[in-house]
């Protein structure tokens, strides 16, 4: 399977201009035939205007009519990135994931909220895991801050995912935790990792790219550098059997350990 990941410098709280750069670059990036294309986190709006509330697209309509008309025209599975979904007096941070047909086989709301910018302030929280099948293979996604949370990404792989997309918005100076985590999250899962961040800056952020390709072992497939560029590699699915039958995580856990049963006081 190749998979296409659209890292995007977002033009901050300017829909119209985002969706034409989103549409060239859908396009530019089916040059290499992939069978999924990823969007960053935020592409429509950025992360995240002051005004977010009064610009986002409500009940996500406009995005979604964006990318089911992409997915259809290309016939290719697009996994959304997010957008602020309004939902009248609130907005989430969402995404919405196509198959080759155009339908939505996934919607995820981002639930770990990145309190330091005051995201839980603006932002209402999702509260479920975005598992999904494209061309017959299970996915997975979280959104950005997700990645910090190991409990809810290993949810993810006990659900069945071989693909975990991670879309984001990650700045400098927190590029070593970017690459870090990912490879953990694709190490200690036994799955391939896409994750696709933003170029650019915004307001006081300066955003650190690189994109990246990871497969099971921690090995980077490809990645990109600072700036806008598309990524495209190519997934294995039998590197997961192999390391799987090597050392088999999932079968020596011992989840009858996993439970904190008395409070400590000290």
């Amino acid at each position: 399977m190749k998979i296409s990941a659209v890292q995007l410098d977002v033009t901050l709280a300017n829909r119209d201009t985002n969706f034409l750069k989103v549409r060239a670059k859908v396009k530019e990036a089916m040059v290499a035939e992939p069978d999924v294309i990823v969007l960053p986190e935020l592409w429509d709006l950025g992360f995240f205007p002051k005004n977010a509330l009064e610009l986002g697209d409500e009940g996500g309509q406009q995005a979604q009519e964006l990318l089911s008309a992409l997915a259809k025209e290309y016939q290719v599975n697009l996994v959304g990135g997010s957008i602020v979904r309004r939902e009248k007096d609130k907005i989430f941070n969402t995404q919405y994931v196509y198959n080759r047909q155009g339908d939505l086989v996934a919607e995820y709301d981002k639930v770990h909220l990145f309190s330091p910018s005051g995201e839980h302030m603006a932002f209402e929280a999702g509260n479920h895991l975005a598992v999904y099948e494209l061309d017959g293979i299970k996915m997975g996604s979280i959104i950005c801050y997700d990645l910090r949370f190991g409990e809810w990404v290993r949810m993810t792989a006990l659900s069945g995912a071989q693909v975990l997309f991670v879309p984001a918005a990650w700045p400098h100076p927190r590029l070593n935790h970017w690459r870090l985590l990912n490879q953990v999250r694709a190490i200690e899962n036994q799955l391939f990792v896409v994750s696709v961040n933003h170029a650019g800056e915004a307001y006081a952020l300066n955003f650190c790219g690189h994109s990246q390709m990871i497969d099971p072992w921690g090995e980077v497939i490809v990645e990109a550098g600072e700036e806008e560029e598309i990524i495209s590699g190519e997934i294995d699915f039998s590197v997961i059997n192999d390391i799987r039958e090597r050392i088999n995580v999932f079968r020596d856990r011992r989840v009858e350990l996993y439970e904190i049963k008395e409070k400590l006081e000290g």
